[in-house]
């Protein structure tokens, strides 16, 4: 039998998550300890550490894994899952593999798995500067609503996200959550909760957040952090669709504040959301990091 201890993710795994992102670096959001807390509960998500490889596992009736995170070796990992899933009597199923790890799947199995890309799970990868500068043509449009609300606006602040200020965050979060309607939809009911958490645990998480203030109210906020050497992960970005600019604003002074000195700013999947496809693709991503489903043939 494979037993393995399947653990809930709390808090004071965190460092040791974060010995295994280190040995194998990616640009997936998921590669977050932060993103993996905080959406646990939503997907039944635990980990296992097998054969000093960390595995998650989510699905409550019918379970899938992720691809083994370690560099230890990956097809012994990949052997016993095979027989977990046979003992369970369910069919293989691995999520949100990137195009490297299924790679490296074929060499340990040539031709036995398939991959299906998944369109509304892939991440929008962009480059820092551009989601800076905003130069071109193609972004014209996107200079015009920042000029537009600095000029609404004109004594505007940034600031970093603290003790200080986030009681505000919260307040502007709770507003956000009535005028989007997140009661009556679970997805966004969802996300809302995972917004609270990050805002309350900033610290405790290690996330970073940025706020922008107009007429002396907060009407943006954003939060995400380090997710490997040369990309930064904006997990949560909330601004008041009313206020002309301010989405445009945020993204543009939390990057530039808070992750210049990267070279990639990941800004996740759109899940399929046609508003939200078309916002991401506006912005003219430098590649989109595309994940699938493993199954066997």
């Amino acid at each position: 039998m494979s037993e393995f201890e399947w653990k809930e993710i709390k808090e004071e795994d965190e460092e040791l998550f974060q010995e295994f992102y280190e040995k194998e670096q990616s640009r997936s959001c998921e590669h977050s300890f932060a993103n993996n807390l905080l959406w646990s509960p939503f997907y039944g998500t635990k980990y296992c550490i097998i054969d000093g490889s960390l595995v998650f596992k989510s699905g409550r009736e019918e379970i899938t894994v992720s691809f083994p995170i370690g560099r230890t070796n990956t097809k012994r990992v990949v052997d016993k899952l095979i027989s977990y899933f046979e003992e369970k009597e369910q069919p293989f199923c691995m999520h949100l593999v990137t195009p490297e790890q299924f790679e490296r799947l074929e060499q340990m199995y040539p031709g036995r798995f398939q991959i299906r890309y998944e369109r509304d799970a892939a991440d929008y990868v962009y480059e820092s500067e551009k989601l800076i500068s905003l130069a071109g043509k193609k972004l014209h449009g996107k200079r015009n609503h920042i000029n537009n609300f600095i000029k609404n606006y004109p004594d505007y602040q940034y600031e970093r996200i603290t003790e200080k200020n986030k009681e505000e965050c919260l307040a502007m979060a709770q507003e956000w959550r009535v005028q989007n309607g997140c009661d009556s939809d679970p997805e966004k009911s969802a996300e809302f909760c995972v917004t609270l958490r990050a805002l309350k645990e900033l610290e405790q998480l290690q996330l970073v957040g940025g706020l922008i203030r107009a007429g002396g109210k907060v009407v943006a906020f954003s939060i995400g952090e380090k997710l490997c050497d040369d990309t930064f992960v904006v997990h949560i970005e909330k601004a008041y669709a009313d206020i002309q600019g301010a989405y445009p604003m945020i993204n543009q002074q939390f990057v530039l504040h808070e992750a210049s000195e990267y070279t990639y700013i990941n800004r996740e999947e759109d899940t399929g959301a046609e508003g939200l496809r078309k916002a991401k693709l506006s912005y003219y991503p430098a590649f989109l990091q595309e994940k699938g489903t493993v199954t066997f043939k």
